[in-house]
């Protein structure tokens, strides 16, 4: 298991950060890892069933402690790549780009796309001497948690409100030695009192004052009359309050939680995959729902999982779809600029490379104003020419009517990075295939060699670095060394034959026409079978 460090800048970014690492946390960053989002889990170390010795009903974890399920569910967060951070958030906020800024303790913060709040909820017990020491030990609230390992036992009800006979008729299930000390309770109905006594639960009036505890075991209910009601546990409604600090600091508010007529806590309300009002935002468990036991709250943890990547997967296709958007208006615009861009010369490596080679078919990915495809076709090449340009592809096939080889030539508009021409080819071109943009270029060599057909040749031409007049104008753009595409494509053993494999530095004038230098780099292979 790992632990993450986090830059006090607040620049580390993730997919998904999960306030509350309970079961709910990691069961959603659990199935966000496996879909390979990047993930955060944040944990103050304050689970609410601490005090318990062991978690019940959960099926394949049958009486594991918690401690230890939450230990294994961090290493397979972890196994997958997610990571967990130990601190405690006291603030969340969302940025005019959309993504959320959120601050912990300590000063430091992460930036999310999403959120998912599990922080869970805390439980206010009744002021009762003795109470709060001995919760989760003979003091309890859930018979679908500890009613088992107290069955057949002395089971006093501490009634503060009109839930105290439902609460006294289900724990009847698991014992027949129930009483309800009715405490501050509401007095009983006619036929509330009927309905205990037909199953033979004892109801005793007056105030409880305090448990009685003999050897570090709750023996009995000290009332404050001084009787004491023999009692191995005790039962109470506590109220369950959400830990909703970082969901307010969104704007969140918490609402009631009422049974019987009775507010029992509060609850942050989400639609039935935890999504809140706040776009964006997520709850699961017990911060959402009150009533969630261990195994409820990490399926919802999952249930807000698949929510969250799903809105993510839509956001990521708008995206994509803005970009590829804005890289054909680009290269429209850039060669709408002016009536030529280029010199309308073939590429120098691609004429020396290819002027042995027995005219077949040919692809030119990035094939611009068309100079390389037209003096392939002049050659008797059949070439199959791509551009993102739709501008760049109408001057080339003018070009090419003039110079007599259209009918050679198939130009097809393709974003690289989306789509792809189909068929195999006898030699395969990408020349200087460079963008300012968001473009997959290992990805795109790979399926650019697996269009080379068999005997055919991959023949790749691109910059080594920016020319000598400017100095990295653009320092997140990426040059690839030949022994990087070669990388990049993947070559099997015995698949491939390296014919060139350099990086040649050449003359090429600056923009005021004095002579300059620029590097580029060349790889031509085989495909052997």
């Amino acid at each position: 298991m790992t632990t993450t460090d986090i830059p006090r800048n607040g620049d580390k970014r993730f997919d998904v950060v999960v306030v509350g690492g309970g079961a709910a946390g990691l069961s959603g960053a659990l199935a966000l890892a496996r879909a390979r989002r990047s993930v955060l889990v944040i944990d103050a170390g304050q689970p609410r069933n601490a005090p318990a010795s062991h978690v019940h009903n959960y099926l394949g974890r049958e009486g594991t402690p918690p401690s230890e399920l939450l230990a294994i569910g961090r290493e397979e967060v972890t196994g997958y790549g997610g990571e967990i951070l130990s601190g405690a958030v006291v603030a969340a906020e969302r940025l005019e780009e959309g993504d959320f800024r959120v601050t912990l303790a300590d000063g430091s913060s992460v930036l999310a796309r999403r959120l998912l709040v599990t922080t869970g909820l805390v439980d206010e017990l009744p002021e009762v001497q003795g109470l709060a020491e001995r919760w989760g030990r003979e003091v309890l609230h859930c018979p679908y948690c500890h009613g088992w390992e107290v069955r057949g036992e002395r089971i006093s009800i501490l009634g503060t409100g009109p839930i105290a006979v439902h609460q006294a008729l289900l724990w009847r299930q698991w014992s027949d030695r129930v009483t309800l000390l009715q405490h501050t309770a509401p007095d009983l109905t006619a036929e509330q009192a009927e309905q205990l006594a037909a199953r033979d639960i004892t109801v005793v009036r007056g105030k409880v004052s305090a448990l009685d505890v003999t050897d570090d075991r709750l023996t009995g209910m000290a009332m404050a009359d001084g009787r004491v009601i023999p009692s191995d546990a005790v039962i109470v409604a506590a109220r369950a309050t959400a830990r909703a600090g970082v969901l307010e600091s969104l704007g969140l508010e918490t609402v009631e939680q009422e049974m019987f007529g009775h507010a029992v806590g509060t609850y942050v309300p989400a639609d039935p995959a935890g999504a809140t009002e706040v776009p964006g935002v997520w709850v699961a468990g017990n911060v959402a729902t009150l009533t969630d036991v261990v195994i409820t709250a990490a399926a919802a943890g999952l249930r807000a999982a698949g929510a969250i990547n799903g809105d993510l997967v839509a956001e990521d296709t708008r995206l994509a779809v803005a970009a590829r958007r804005a890289q054909q208006e680009f290269w429209d615009s850039h060669y709408g600029e002016r009536p030529q861009v280029w010199s309308g010369n073939p590429n120098a490596i691609l004429v020396r490379e290819t002027a042995d080679l027995k005219p077949g078919t040919a692809l030119d990915l990035g094939c611009g104003e068309g100079a390389d495809a037209i003096w392939l076709a002049g050659r008797s090449w059949r070439v199959t020419a791509v551009d993102i340009s739709g501008v760049a592809l109408e001057r080339a096939a003018g070009h090419a009517e003039q110079a007599g080889v259209a009918d050679l030539i198939d130009w097809q508009r393709h974003d690289l990075g989306m789509s792809f021409p189909e068929g195999v080819f006898d030699l395969v071109s990408a020349s200087f295939l460079h963008s300012y943009g968001d473009m997959p270029k290992e990805r795109i060599l790979r399926t650019a060699a697996s269009a080379v057909a068999p005997g055919g040749v991959l023949l790749v031409t691109g910059h080594a670095g920016w020319p000598s007049w400017q100095q990295d104008p653009h320092p997140d753009v990426h040059f690839h060394t030949p022994k990087e595409v070669l990388r990049a494509i993947e070559p099997a053993d015995g698949e491939w034959e390296v014919l060139l494999c350099e990086e040649h530095e050449r003359i090429q004038n600056t923009p005021d026409g004095t002579p300059g230098t620029r590097t580029d780099n060349v790889l031509k292979i085989r495909r052997l079978r």
